[in-house]
């Protein structure tokens, strides 16, 4: 099993748009892919909140293969709308994990 992690960090003036857009929006645009059987959104605790507030946004994928195909065909459409929606109110950063146990 595969986690693509998502970690961004939004703008207060445009936090709760962007929480609404992710959840009725963009996750289901990610998920109607087929490359992903699971996600979860969690907001980040302990974090200094003064410059925006922090979610980690995780998609699980059974294999490299479908993260690749991901990557390839859906994943620059999807980054472009997000980035020209919220141009400049947010910073992202994405990991991948394999699940061990």
């Amino acid at each position: 099993m595969i986690i693509y992690n998502v970690t961004v960090k939004i703008d207060h003036s445009v936090q709760v748009d962007w929480l609404t857009w992710m959840i009725e929006k963009h996750i289901p645009d990610v998920m109607q892919t087929n490359l992903f059987q699971k996600n979860r959104i969690c907001r980040l605790l302990e974090q200094n909140e003064s410059d925006g507030i922090g979610y980690a946004i995780q998609y699980e994928c059974k294999n490299m293969t479908d993260f690749f195909t991901y990557q390839k065909e859906f994943a620059p459409a999807l980054q472009a709308e997000h980035k020209e929606r919220y141009k400049d109110k947010f910073v992202a950063f994405r990991t991948l994990m394999r699940v061990i146990e």
